[in-house]
């Protein structure tokens, strides 16, 4: 999956609360993943229509072989600028909660790389805010439809470079993951979009965009 997601701005100064409190269960890890190898510039492209059914399946399936289980999968609408192409893609994509840990969710992730075609597939770990592994932030905020994420990246070019784009529900609320150092961007770009950060959910995290090179957990198993 191309380079994910995206961030914000916000022409005040807005404090958010960022992490997990201290004690507090932390949500499941998360994958983000298509099966789309297509550049699809046309909004109304019915391949966008694609609910990702038997995606879905096939990546539980990878999820149960790598040793765990998908709580939740989610549809969504992405939309990804490529700096090689200099154009923005539309995509449709899946968010899968899954019980893995940390080197299970870089196996499958390199599973579901290299059975889809992918270049990379991006994962994301909660992590409370004051971990040392934090190296990433996930922004949440509704209001938002795939085509003003297009249209804010076309109008962004710092955006465009450091975010890459961005993911949105079919309820409208867009999930943004960047590099932690790239809040602020994250809040303007947010801000220029219409979008209200004070009400954004913000969480902190460990990102990492895996690529088809690992060898899956369960191939290694099975060569013991």
């Amino acid at each position: 999956m191309r380079k994910l997601l995206v961030a914000v701005t916000s022409v005040l100064a807005i404090t958010v609360s960022t992490g997990t409190a201290a004690g507090a269960p932390l949500p499941c890890p998360e994958i983000f993943a298509t099966n789309n190898t297509a550049i699809i510039t046309d909004p109304g492209d019915p391949r966008l229509q694609d609910k990702l059914v038997k995606f879905d399946r096939e990546v539980r399936g990878i999820v149960f072989a790598n040793g765990g289980l998908t709580t939740r999968s989610t549809l969504l609408d992405g939309v990804f600028w490529s700096g090689d192409l200099q154009q923005t893609t539309f995509e449709r994509s899946r968010k899968f909660d899954v019980t893995l840990g940390e080197e299970s969710l870089r196996h499958t992730a390199s599973t579901i790389s290299k059975q889809f075609r992918q270049e990379s597939v991006l994962t994301f770990r909660f992590l409370a805010a004051n971990s040392p592994k934090v190296d990433a932030v996930q922004v949440e905020f509704d209001g938002i439809t795939a085509q003003q994420v297009r249209d804010g990246l076309l109008k962004d070019a710092v955006a465009r470079e450091k975010l890459g784009g961005g993911s949105v529900t079919l309820q409208n609320k867009a999930i943004l993951i960047a590099d932690v150092n790239d809040l602020p961007t994250v809040r303007a770009f947010v801000g220029n979009l219409g979008g209200d950060m004070s009400k954004a959910k913000v969480r902190k995290g460990a990102w990492e965009f895996v690529s088809a090179e690992e060898t899956p957990l369960w191939n290694k198993q099975n060569a013991a």
